[in-house]
């Protein structure tokens, strides 16, 4: 019989390690981890959003809505990037892969105080759809992997 205050030892252990997860490089992502802080690199991945030409569509995270609830959590936010031309030109080539824009960049806090900037690339987001969508599609997801790598590579440059 296991006893209970072994199990709430357990219960924490797993909830520390659960709140330490970093994003890590997986199939698909870019993760670049900076020495920038939260703040830091959320500006200037907007600043860098602008300098390709792009526009950050939406914006959300829990972080400030959970301080006003009492509860802290690391800096997470998610913005969404997108722009018409690139809309329309989807749209033309498969409909149903619209669903996937705007495409994210998602900023986190470590616990050491700096920032991690991650993405899906754009090829791989749409990847289920380019069998559907041709060339067209394909062209569309290759010119955003371009601009995406831009924007991540001179906001975590700074």
């Amino acid at each position: 019989m296991i006893r209970p205050s072994v199990v709430l030892i357990l219960a924490f252990l797993i909830a520390l390690s659960a709140s330490a997860e970093s994003v890590t490089p997986r199939e698909g992502w870019r993760v670049i981890p900076t020495e920038q802080s939260y703040s830091e690199l959320l500006g200037s991945v907007r600043q860098a959003v602008k300098e390709e030409g792009m526009a950050v569509v939406t914006d959300v995270g829990p972080t400030e809505v959970a301080a006003q609830r009492g509860e802290v959590i690391p800096g997470n936010r998610v913005l969404g990037v997108f722009r018409n031309d690139f809309a329309v030109r989807a749209i033309r080539a498969n409909v149903p892969a619209m669903i996937e824009a705007p495409i994210r960049f998602y900023v986190t806090e470590e616990e050491n105080g700096t920032a991690t900037l991650s993405w899906k690339t754009p090829s791989h987001v749409f990847a289920p759809y380019l069998e559907s969508g041709g060339a067209e599609l394909k062209a569309v997801a290759e010119e955003l992997d371009g601009i995406f790598e831009a924007i991540g590579s001179t906001a975590t440059q700074k």
